[in-house]
């Protein structure tokens, strides 16, 4: 069985965001970029899947700038076998993402996408749903664990309630949850020999897909700055306090 990763290039969740001076976007110019985390998770997964001899080939998948080629490195380092870059400087939102995504899995007939839940830049939370609903494929979301017996999988999934188990049958399309695995640090070998492995580059318009923005994003702000703490001196004045000036009782 084939398993597609897809792996986003983001801005480092260990670097600070800064909002651009106008308002339009995040500052990503000279920032520390890297995998996705949500991703990493998925792309260990489908190693682990490898390893118990459930899946036979590893194919990670960027969409975006040709820099997104060492994202996919990174994976090919974690273990995938090889990759492949849809390169567009479009603003590649997850409808457009969706859909290049469907037009790979038509051609490479993968029997289970393992997706991160969502993208710690944009938060969308949308491309797997979306993604499972143009391939009509089952799918697991959120998932914490996940086992491949024949042609079935097993999804514990978390839920507001608590956790879900649901059985799928496959191919289906999986979204990772924080407490699914533990990436694995890729070993200077595997990045020397991740080097070799190939990757494919495609355009859009070959995979025969408009990325054209549906959405049009206004203005982007930072969160407002909290106000320090005061000392009170008695409960007396912190009720006074919370009455007069927080007005939350």
């Amino acid at each position: 069985m084939k398993i597609l990763v897809p792996v986003k290039r983001v801005v480092d969740y260990n670097v600070k965001v800064r909002v651009k001076s106008d308002g339009t976007g995040v500052e990503t110019a000279g920032v520390k970029m890297s995998m996705n985390p949500f991703d990493e998770i998925g792309v260990e997964e489908a190693v682990r899947l490898k390893e118990k001899g459930v899946a036979t080939e590893i194919i990670a998948v960027s969409l975006g700038v040709a820099a997104c080629a060492e994202t996919i490195r990174t994976a090919l380092a974690m273990g995938a076998d090889r990759g492949i870059l849809v390169e567009s400087d479009a603003d590649l939102q997850p409808l457009a993402v969706a859909k290049l995504l469907k037009a790979i899995a038509d051609k490479e007939q993968p029997g289970l996408i393992i997706l991160g839940k969502q993208a710690i830049d944009d938060d969308m939370s949308a491309t797997g749903q979306m993604l499972a609903a143009l391939l009509g494929w089952s799918q697991g979301t959120f998932a914490s664990e996940l086992t491949v017996d024949g042609g079935n999988l097993t999804v514990k999934r978390e839920v507001d309630g608590g956790m879900e188990t649901i059985v799928l049958t496959l191919p289906s399309i999986v979204t990772t949850d924080l407490r699914l695995n533990e990436p694995r640090y890729a070993s200077l070998p595997n990045i020397m020999k991740a080097r070799k492995k190939p990757i494919e580059t495609v355009k859009p318009e070959e995979l025969g897909v408009d990325v054209t923005p549906r959405l049009t994003v206004v203005s982007v702000a930072e969160p407002p700055k909290r106000q320090a703490g005061v000392k009170v001196g008695s409960v007396a004045e912190l009720v006074a306090k919370l009455k007069t000036e927080a007005k939350v009782i």
